[in-house]
């Protein structure tokens, strides 16, 4: 795909940019973690077992720390067509690559990808090639033993954890050093 792109540069003088893109799971189950106690002492904590949840899809650029979430209910197709089309819009001067797993909504027979979008596959069973599981690991690490009574409540934390969330901590998190250079070699050419 990127070498039609290549193929017609010299019509198109867009900039290409390069966004790691999944969705994550946020619910009242309480998040357990590790907690520090005397040695030969049982560690206690307050948990619940509730399973209401809500999907946070985002998108990050590793190279600048840009990013783009948005809250969903539930995982599938018509989300992720929703989730590109706002994305779409909010970049529209640029050719922009997501990088994607290989989620069956990715690929859905009614997606139709906007003609300012790569989608980027992965290989499967790789989440770790994904910059942007770190980010899913640093929000959850904030987490960690926090019983919220209501939805509302934990997606008023999620909102204040992303408000939080500066560009540095995102490429510091997301700059994986191959991505870097591929895409410091890519702007040279």
């Amino acid at each position: 795909m990127l070498s039609q792109y290549a193929r017609h540069r010299g019509q198109d003088e867009r900039p290409i940019r390069y966004f790691a893109q999944d969705e994550s799971r946020f619910g009242l189950h309480t998040l357990m973690g590790r907690l520090i106690t005397a040695c030969g002492i049982k560690p206690i904590g307050q948990w619940q077992w509730l399973f209401k949840a809500f999907w946070l899809y985002g998108a990050v650029e590793p190279a600048t720390g840009e990013s783009f979430f948005l809250q969903f209910s539930h995982v599938d197709t018509e989300c992720y067509q929703r989730f590109l089309n706002e994305f779409s819009n909010a970049y529209p001067d640029s050719l922009n690559v997501l990088q994607v797993d290989n989620g069956r909504f990715h690929k859905g027979k009614a997606l139709v990808v906007p003609e300012n979008i790569i989608l980027l596959f992965q290989p499967p069973y790789c989440p770790e090639l994904n910059p942007i599981e770190r980010l899913w690991e640093h929000l959850k690490a904030s987490l960690k033993w926090a019983a919220f009574k209501t939805l509302d409540q934990l997606q008023v934390k999620i909102d204040q954890l992303l408000a939080e969330l500066t560009p540095q901590v995102i490429a510091s998190l997301t700059g994986y050093s191959f991505i870097l250079d591929a895409l410091s070699a890519l702007n040279t050419v």
